[in-house]
């Protein structure tokens, strides 16, 4: 009786700490290519931070932005650089990227002490980030200029790139800049396991929703976060678009299409 009643009582007590659901990582979606992910640990990554781009809920976004550990930037072009160098100056932040943009930007005003070659390179080159995270730079196929100002010259900003995550005890996330669909992404298939995929689908300037579909399958993404779509009226790809070519191509990839300044946590 006693030994029942024992059982009875364990069986009703709370998980241990232990036992609890581990901290998950949290993705925000800032609009155009924009996110910051925040690790289990807390590592905060902002990616291509233009947080003040039309389709932008809060265009002050960028001041009220106080703790950044890594601004990582997939090319050199406005739309993606955006307000890299005042979140850098505010938060610390150091700059991953490959190595002559990040020397454009020092130039332009990017803290010197944030941007050395410790933490940028090129193609195939992977950083540890905080904690519990490490990034590796990988190909994509556009272009990249740098513009400091309206009135500057505009330069050659290295080689335009994509960028993989890799979260311990987290998910790999994918962030494709801005690129075509390439055969180059069977091989990130083979070499990575994507779990999460943020994939340009607006078309003209990038890839659209049918090139997305196909890339997402070559990459073998679990999910696939449309991006880079709607902020101009040029950028007419749609997450119903790709849903649609997913489903032609028999992909099982889930799209997971995030509202400007929604966070997932995954």
């Amino acid at each position: 009786m006693i030994r029942a009643a024992l059982l009875v009582t364990l069986l009703s007590m709370p998980l241990a700490a232990g036992a609890a659901e581990k901290p998950k990582t949290e993705v925000t979606y800032y609009g155009h290519a924009a996110f910051i992910v925040k690790t289990p640990k807390g590592t905060l990554i902002a990616i291509d931070p233009w947080l003040s781009n039309p389709s932008a809920k809060d265009k002050d976004a960028a001041k009220k932005i106080d703790k950044l550990d890594y601004i990582l930037l997939t090319h050199g072009h406005g739309d993606h650089v955006g307000d890299s160098i005042e979140l850098a100056k505010k938060t610390g932040a150091k700059l991953t990227t490959v190595f002559e943009l990040a020397n454009a930007l020092v130039a332009a005003g990017y803290p010197k002490e944030q941007a050395g070659m410790q933490y940028s390179g090129n193609m195939g080159g992977t950083f540890k980030l905080g904690e519990d995270a490490t990034v590796t730079l990988v190909p994509a196929a556009h272009s990249s200029t740098f513009q400091k100002d309206p009135t500057s010259a505009v330069e050659p900003a290295g080689n335009p790139i994509g960028v993989v995550i890799q979260i311990k005890d987290g998910p790999t996330l994918y962030h494709t800049g801005d690129t075509d669909v390439t055969d180059a992404m069977a091989l990130l298939g083979e070499r990575f396991k994507v779990d999460v995929m943020m994939a340009c689908i607006g078309g003209h300037f990038t890839m659209d929703p049918k090139g997305a579909a196909l890339a997402a399958q070559l990459v073998k993404a679990k999910q696939v976060i449309p991006m880079h779509f709607g902020t101009f009226p040029l950028l007419a790809g749609t997450p119903a678009e790709l849903k649609s070519e997913l489903a032609a191509r028999k992909v099982k990839a889930t799209v997971v299409e995030m509202q400007v300044g929604e966070t997932k946590a995954f």
